[in-house]
């Protein structure tokens, strides 16, 4: 149910954007693109200091962060980053962008998959109740 929801938040995402590219002026697609823009990033910079020394490139099992951001999203960097891009792609008004956003954002939701598969070993009961609290 929960990825059911997540591929339709997305392509209704995808949808608004084009929506908003191609059927708004250049000046409603700047102030709402840059609104996301100045939304995701700050926001990501927070997920990056929330998770400290948890952070890795490659899936780790360092320690499992439960709070602030990530106590309702599992994986807020991905979040954040896919929300300002989306925000870029709609302020810069190409649509063709939004087909290299969706196979980012497919990327990122593999990564978080396989970042999910290696906390659940590491931490196993803790992490899955962890993640019945999350939103997605």
């Amino acid at each position: 149910m929960r990825k059911a929801l997540l591929v339709c938040v997305v392509a209704l995402l995808a949808a608004g954007a084009l929506i908003v590219i191609l059927g708004l002026g250049r000046v409603a697609a700047m102030w709402i693109g840059g609104a996301l823009v100045l939304a995701g990033v700050p926001l990501m910079g927070l997920a990056r200091v929330q998770i400290g020394s948890a952070f890795a490139v490659a899936p780790k099992a360092k320690a499992l962060v439960t709070h602030g951001l990530y106590a309702k999203i599992p994986h807020p960097l991905y979040v954040f980053l896919d929300v300002a891009l989306l925000g870029a792609v709609i302020a810069l008004r190409r649509p063709w962008l939004v087909a290299p956003w969706l196979a980012l954002v497919a990327i990122h939701a593999w990564a978080a998959r396989r970042e999910a598969r290696v906390l659940e070993r590491a931490f196993g009961d803790a992490y899955r109740q962890y993640r019945a609290r999350t939103w997605w």
